[in-house]
């Protein structure tokens, strides 16, 4: 009776070792897994912190292109060319506007393409520009049509010059006009006031790598 009694407990001790060993195993892979989880977390974080910084110094380079050609608008998102001119009732043609600011126009055509120009390519940085063209409420019936046609002709003084934003990979031109309508206006909405164009630039980003 005695022996079985001992055979007894040394099952239960061989019982015992093997389920404390096999308990040891789970928690070791489990704590295995934990820090490989918590490792690739920190590194996502990281990453993620990383790209929203580079996010950040795009948009505030934007934000800040050069002022002696632009006012930024936080508001509506748009940059307004604060170069004054006028242009004479029912014409498009860049040429004709007076003062003559065509020097200025283009200064601020390559100020544009500066700024396409500051991230390398490979960061797969793409930029939407969009030349909106308004105009002043001067009873003029085609000033839909008109404020496009002076947005267009300020591509093509761009494209005279041979800024080349059209030639940019990382960048779409688009040619918009809002006539007497448009956000924002200049007050009081008086000629030749809102004689104007609004640049929309807006930096499409995909993924972006990390900088060495």
């Amino acid at each position: 009776m005695a022996k079985t009694n001992e055979k007894k407990k040394d099952f239960f001790w061989l019982s015992y070792s093997d389920l404390m060993t096999s308990l040891f195993f789970v928690m070791l892979v489990l704590f295995v897994l934990v820090y490989s989880m918590q490792s690739s977390i920190i590194k996502d974080l990281a990453a993620a912190k990383e790209e929203l910084n580079r996010i950040k110094e795009i948009e505030k380079a934007v934000n800040n292109i050069d002022k002696r050609y632009f006012a930024y608008d936080s508001l509506n998102k748009k940059h307004i060319l604060n170069i004054q001119f006028l242009y004479p009732t029912g014409s498009a043609m860049i040429d004709q506007i007076t003062p003559n600011k065509r020097p200025e126009l283009i200064e601020a055509g390559k100020a544009i393409k500066e700024l396409i120009l500051k991230f390398p390519e490979a960061e797969n940085i793409k930029y939407l520009v969009v030349v909106e063209g308004q105009a002043s409420k001067d009873n003029w019936e085609g000033n839909d049509e008109l404020s496009y046609d002076r947005a267009q002709s300020l591509i093509k003084l761009w494209e005279y010059s041979q800024i080349g934003l059209e030639k940019l990979k990382n960048c779409e031109l688009v040619v918009a006009g809002s006539g007497e309508e448009g956000i924002p206006r200049t007050q009081p909405d008086e000629p030749p006031a809102n004689q104007r164009f609004l640049i929309t630039i807006i930096p499409k980003i995909g993924e972006i790598k990390k900088r060495e």
